[in-house]
């Protein structure tokens, strides 16, 4: 799996201090959200409350340092927020974390809680290598719109992550697209962690800590595997 995820010489050139930590897992047990990954989310949502009593999520440093990437490449950060910051927004605005699924709640938690981009993929679904490169405009996006299935295309020059059936996630870590998003039958997968400085690789990896905590107390059993992506420090 060390070379699955791999980051274009373009991306990484524009990009340097981008660092990323992948967790693969195997043996996964998924199901429908339960007491247990809610209650995750909802403690999740009260550390964000009070983290963010007094600052405004765009100001926190990681956030800011994404927005900044964010603007790099074209895209408005107060239209398209990375998922760390969408999150963390809504429920500084009275709402809740979405239930979708206990490993998906498991993760979100993870990722409001670090403040740090977190996704998951189901690898049965993946194609080949993926890559986090610059669009070019043409590669198929697979979401949904007013409810129905929608193929869609990122803007040229939009930073996605991609495989050979085409694009994972728009805009970095904005939007996950429904073809290798984790299902309540997925079994093998990976978590994505995206990071820029000011976050450090050793916050990376306490975050990586806690989401390995969770994946083994709701799939015991799983089995994982770290990469690291990117510069190390």
């Amino acid at each position: 799996m060390n070379d699955l995820l791999q980051i274009s010489p373009a991306v990484a050139e524009r990009f340097p201090t981008y660092h990323g930590l992948v967790l693969f897992a195997s043996g996964l047990k998924n199901g429908p959200s339960d007491k247990r990954s809610q209650t995750l989310l909802r403690e999740a949502e009260e550390h964000a409350r009070r983290m963010f009593v007094a600052t405004p999520p765009a100001e926190h440093p990681h956030l800011a340092a994404w927005r900044e990437a964010f603007r790099a490449f074209g895209v408005k950060p107060q239209r398209m927020m990375n998922s760390a910051e969408a999150l963390i927004t809504r429920v500084i605005k009275g709402g809740e974390l979405p239930a979708i699924n206990r490993l998906t709640d498991a993760y979100n938690a993870v990722s409001v809680r670090f403040v740090v981009p977190c996704g998951g993929e189901d690898l049965a679904q993946v194609v080949g290598p993926v890559t986090l490169k610059f669009a070019d405009g043409t590669e198929p996006f697979e979401t949904t719109k007013d409810g129905a299935p929608f193929i869609d295309q990122p803007v040229p020059g939009e930073v996605v992550w991609a495989d050979e059936a085409g694009v994972t996630c728009r805009a970095w870590n904005w939007r996950q697209g429904t073809r290798t998003r984790l299902t309540e039958d997925t079994t093998e997968a990976y978590f994505l962690f995206d990071a820029r400085s000011p976050m450090t690789s050793g916050n990376l990896e306490q975050a990586g800590d806690a989401l390995e905590t969770l994946l083994g107390e709701l799939s015991p059993g799983c089995r994982i595997e770290r990469v690291r992506l990117g510069p190390v420090g």
